[in-house]
């Protein structure tokens, strides 16, 4: 295993600072946003891909600061019902995949995306609810002529470039839930999976490690994410999960994000690591920072040093002792 982050954190530095900033603070993997809803400041898609001086000295900067890419993400909707959004989303996932192929990053992170109701929609549409049956209907419509389809050929394309798909189960797209991720694998195929973040877990009600182990066991975990979430329980008893308010009023809300070990205690995210182990998962565990309540850099600093400790570096090899 080895300790990334997300590095749309540090857009304040350009591309050479950034690398040796992480670097020295014992991280060995990064993951590079290339637009979409993060910034792509220090991955410009269209620039790389046509300029293959450009790529070379792209690669030299991130071995000689001994640094690999975990993985390219581009987050945004693709299924989004307005042409004018759905259209960029689409042509810069294809364009992500496009230059991760081509630098030998194994995954590509977006997000499954949510359509609308219906085809001359303008907003999308999050059923939440199996009744009144409406939702049902809408539901049904989304995934048979919208997801699917579109994912079945992000599917076929992912395999023709010997990449994978890492979609975040995150509230808000219909791909959310371990059920909805599996849903969408089986309907479209392998190259598809999950981009795990723990913290979009728990504040749905969903323990991660057993997120973890249904996962885990149909090889769907293709990427993951370390952050953090509280339960504000007396705000949930207003609110509920599904809180509306806004992120920035923190008092008030019935979750909000936390750097790693100050939603959770190191025990549980000791047993996530592990656990991720134990179902084969041997990749990335990358840093994103979220949390209302620190600075990026004392965020950051402080998921780097309570995940150092946990990461599983060496396989068993032998069972020496059975």
């Amino acid at each position: 295993m080895k300790l990334g982050v997300f590095t749309v954190l540090f857009s304040d530095k350009n591309f050479e600072d950034m690398l040796s900033f992480v670097s020295s603070k014992g991280v060995e993997a990064i993951e590079l946003g290339t637009g979409g809803y993060a910034n792509e400041v220090h991955c410009k898609v269209d620039e790389l891909l046509a300029d293959d001086e450009k790529l070379h000295r792209f690669r030299q900067q991130m071995a000689d600061a001994n640094l690999t890419i975990s993985a390219l993400s581009c987050h945004s909707n693709p299924l989004h019902p307005q042409k004018g959004i759905a259209g960029p989303a689409d042509e810069l996932l294809v364009k992500t995949m496009q230059l991760a192929s081509k630098l030998s990053v194994p995954v590509v992170n977006t997000f499954s995306g949510c359509p609308g109701d219906h085809e001359n929609a303008l907003y999308p549409n999050w059923p939440v609810s199996p009744w009144p049956h409406d939702f049902q209907e809408v539901l049904k419509w989304q995934w048979e002529e919208k997801l699917i389809p579109y994912w079945k050929e992000k599917n076929r394309l992912a395999e023709s470039l010997n990449v994978k798909i890492g979609l975040e189960l995150h509230g808000g797209f219909s791909v959310h839930t371990p059920a909805t991720m599996l849903r969408l694998r089986e309907a479209c195929g392998p190259a598809i999976g999950a981009n795990l973040d723990p913290s979009h877990m728990w504040w749905q009600g969903i323990d991660p490690v057993e997120a973890i182990k249904i996962l885990g066991r149909e090889g769907a975990i293709h990427h993951f994410h370390a952050k953090d979430t509280i339960i504000d329980q007396p705000n949930m008893n207003r609110n509920g999960l599904t809180d509306m308010t806004d992120y920035s009023q923190m008092q008030d809300r019935s979750w909000y994000f936390r750097t790693v070990g100050f939603g959770h205690d190191l025990k549980t995210w000791a047993d996530i690591i592990s656990t991720l182990r134990l179902y084969g998962y041997d990749y990335v565990v990358s840093i994103e920072h979220e949390d209302g309540l620190m600075s990026i850099n004392e965020g950051f600093t402080k998921a780097v040093e309570n995940l150092k400790p946990l990461i599983v570096k060496e396989s068993v090899g032998e069972m020496w002792w059975a």
